[in-house]
């Protein structure tokens, strides 16, 4: 399973982003899966954003986001989608997107529960 991120860049406090998440390799079987951001800012540890079981759609959110954000998944693309609205400066960080093969009611917030994941994508968020 490879997974690539892409649609970070740089975005005025207050505006929005959507981050993207192809997923493909020739043993990845979506409906198995549940697919997570992370972020991490430089200094901090890497935390949890937001995860999707692909299989129903059931979603969770980070505080941080939560209210702002929108998680979701394209079926036909093998694509998981992030969007991020009323950013501020906290939300600078590199995000990242991973897979998990199996999707665990009231958890899915640590990294070691992610197999795979992606290259990261730098968002940065100025005034």
């Amino acid at each position: 399973v490879q997974l690539q991120a892409s649609g970070g860049g740089l975005v005025q406090a207050g505006g929005s982003l959507r981050l993207s998440c192809e997923a493909f390799g020739r043993t990845f079987n979506r409906y198995r899966y549940a697919m997570g951001w992370f972020r991490q800012a430089p200094g901090k540890e890497r935390e949890f954003v937001a995860v999707i079981k692909w299989s129903d759609g059931t979603t969770n959110y980070a505080d941080s986001v939560k209210g702002r954000s929108t998680i979701s998944r394209d079926n036909a693309a093998l694509t998981v989608l992030l969007q991020l609205n009323n950013l501020t400066h906290e939300d600078t960080a590199v995000y990242y997107c991973a897979a998990a093969t199996a999707f665990i009611p009231g958890s899915m917030r640590r990294p070691s529960e992610y197999a795979y994941w992606g290259q990261g994508t730098q968002v940065t968020v100025y005034s």
